[in-house]
């Protein structure tokens, strides 16, 4: 599951949301005490990540963990909860979890080092890859550039919000039996063309496009595209390109598995007209839109050396940059959305900050780096709520304070 709406929510959720109304299951009694690591970074720093991530669990998580780097490399270390509101036990601080939407930002740079290479091009249009594939109910490839996809100014239908439009669908039952069940790109894709786009781009100048509207279908539709251009799936792209070079030996691919490694904690997931939790830890979550696999050390790294310039030239980084505005990509309608990132306004940051961040059947991903790249953090929260918008936007807020905090600084 993929996809952003207010600091964090997935499109998924917001079909969700709109049934929502149900009460709030009970799990905060059953939650552990906080631990935070020692290291090396300023006590009080350590401190404040500790409060951060013990706020995120007062508001119903189950579990998380969040680490912090600071300008001098140093690493700080929180964790709250529990690992499994059953057995309890610590959440691992090196777990690994689906980083959901994150993905695409992983992908967005595989797609801008082909294009630094003069294998792509940012205006060559998905037609002229996949002739014939993006067709139908007045969609048409040959207005939609490369540059639209990653952008998401596409205007292409979201192929999850089809999926799940029917709140009947979300249900344990459901999730139960299709937890194994994988989709094939061109399934997704030919799902989407199954409705009329939001708008078509400017035949004569589609970059020109400043219309925004988050679309899952639009990076399964770069993975298809860089299989096509190189000859190999996207998967291989982002090994070799970033996880190999950057040696996040614990970032990783599961195409069609639907299992997380160990050490892990357990996923919970708030269903629609539910109060109970279910574990939706196994899940089927693999594409190029959301299929990744990783943990806080890694995803701090990857962020940095994007924003340092490590694996991108300036012009491919600068282009990576140019936003549109993308005002439901976070409360206050100030984002703005580049080539597979975002930006925000974060108070204590006067250049605000970049990120992506992504929700997946009872994960959260959450993540930020300065624009130079020496500050970061990211976070793995291990609930999800879809029959609860109140407690929803309560830990996606806690959740973004966190890393806003440790990025910038408390202020107030």
């Amino acid at each position: 599951m993929t996809g952003r709406k207010q600091h964090g929510l997935s499109d998924r959720v917001r079909v969700a949301l709109a049934v929502a109304g149900v009460g709030a299951v009970g799990v905060a009694s059953v939650l552990g005490s906080g631990t935070w690591a020692q290291g090396t970074a300023p006590a009080p720093a350590r401190a404040q990540l500790q409060r951060d991530a013990d706020a995120v669990r007062d508001t119903g998580a189950s579990g998380l963990t969040a680490r912090a780097r600071d300008a001098a490399g140093r690493d700080r270390r929180a964790r709250s909860g529990v690992a499994d509101v059953k057995e309890g036990g610590r959440v691992p601080f090196d777990a690994y979890y689906r980083i959901g939407s994150d993905t695409k930002t992983f992908v967005a740079v595989a797609a801008l080092q082909l294009v630094a290479e003069g294998t792509l091009h940012l205006d060559d249009t998905v037609e002229k890859w996949l002739p014939g594939v993006v067709t139908g109910k007045g969609n048409d490839g040959r207005r939609i550039t490369v540059r639209n996809l990653l952008q998401h100014t596409s205007g292409l239908a979201n192929y999850t919000d089809i999926l799940f439009e029917d709140p009947e669908e979300l249900t344990p039952e459901r999730y139960r039996s299709q937890r194994f069940t994988a989709h094939t790109p061109e399934e997704k894709v030919a799902t989407a063309m199954t409705r009329a786009p939001g708008w078509l781009p400017d035949a004569d100048d589609p970059a020109s496009e400043t219309r925004w509207s988050y679309s899952n279908t639009n990076y399964v539709l770069v993975g298809m595209i860089i299989e096509k251009a190189t000859g190999h799936p996207w998967e291989q792209a982002v090994h070799e390109r970033i996880v190999e070079p950057l040696g996040l030996r614990h970032t990783m691919t599961v195409g069609t598995s639907a299992y997380v490694p160990s050490p892990t904690a357990t996923a919970y997931l708030q269903f629609p007209g539910r109060d109970d939790l279910t574990d939706t830890t196994l899940s089927v979550d693999g594409g190029a839109d959301g299929g990744i696999v990783s943990t806080t050390a890694d995803m701090n790294t990857f962020l940095r050396a994007l924003m340092d310039g490590t694996l991108l030239p300036a012009a491919q980084l600068a282009q990576m940059r140019s936003t549109v505005p993308a005002p439901d990509m976070s409360s206050g309608d100030q984002a703005r959305y580049g080539l597979g990132i975002a930006w925000r306004p974060a108070e204590g940051c006067d250049k605000g900050v970049w990120y992506h961040g992504g929700t997946s059947f009872g994960t959260v991903s959450e993540s930020a780096v300065t624009p130079d790249g020496e500050v970061s953090a990211a976070a793995a929260v291990f609930t999800t709520r879809f029959g609860d918008e109140k407690r929803f936007l309560e830990q996606a807020e806690a959740t973004v304070d966190l890393i806003d905090h440790a990025v910038c600084g408390r202020r107030g």
